[in-house]
């Protein structure tokens, strides 16, 4: 496994695009399709709650409650395959993790839009541990006070994206939609949530 570092101002970004050997990656998806119960989560933009494009789930240890966008969400229990890959990024990373968020990508018309994990919940410089599986897709960051300095990866199975540091605080992120024809993908950010 090798890692790359992108040389970004104000961020600490590093990509193992080989994390999860591709059988490895394919039987955890496939295990995952059944294993957690997949929810439609609602945001509120601009005053309105509305349904988020893709399919999610909130998972974690009891205390790890999470707001986020006017919502709060009460961790669903780990699934066997999520807690025995929490234990493995633990031991790789030497970071503890109570939660991940689950994201179901059915197809390019599923996205997310510009965002950073910037609750206050998470700590001023958390570590997310952002593991994709499924089908490749183009992950982009930007700085928030100069759009103009950007990053965009192309997210295969089994890769590994850390972000940490000061990435947060500086940087938003998004997966936008894509019109060419591209199969399912799930993304799992694994992080710390604090106690309030």
């Amino acid at each position: 496994m090798e890692w790359t570092d992108f040389a970004l101002p104000d961020a600490q970004v590093r990509l193992a695009r080989d994390w999860l050997a591709p059988e490895a990656a394919a039987d955890l998806m496939a295990a995952l399709l059944h294993e957690v119960p997949w929810e439609t989560h609602h945001v509120r933009l601009f005053g309105r709650t509305l349904p988020s494009p893709r399919l999610s789930c909130w998972i974690g240890d009891a205390e790890a409650v999470y707001r986020y966008s006017g919502s709060r969400f009460q961790p669903r229990p780990w699934t066997p395959s999520l807690a025995a890959l929490r234990a493995r990024l633990q031991d790789a990373l030497g970071q503890p993790f109570n939660s991940v968020l689950a994201n179901r990508y059915r197809s390019g018309a599923d996205a997310m839009g510009w965002h950073s994990d910037d609750e206050p919940e998470l700590g001023p410089e958390p570590l997310i541990a952002s593991l994709s599986l499924g089908a490749t897709r183009r992950f982009l960051l930007r700085h928030r006070h100069d759009a103009g300095v950007r990053l965009a990866l192309e997210l295969p199975a089994g890769s590994l994206l850390l972000m940490q540091g000061a990435t947060q605080r500086c940087w938003k992120h998004a997966l936008p939609r894509t019109a060419r024809p591209v199969g399912e993908r799930i993304n799992l950010t694994f992080r710390q949530v604090l106690p309030a």
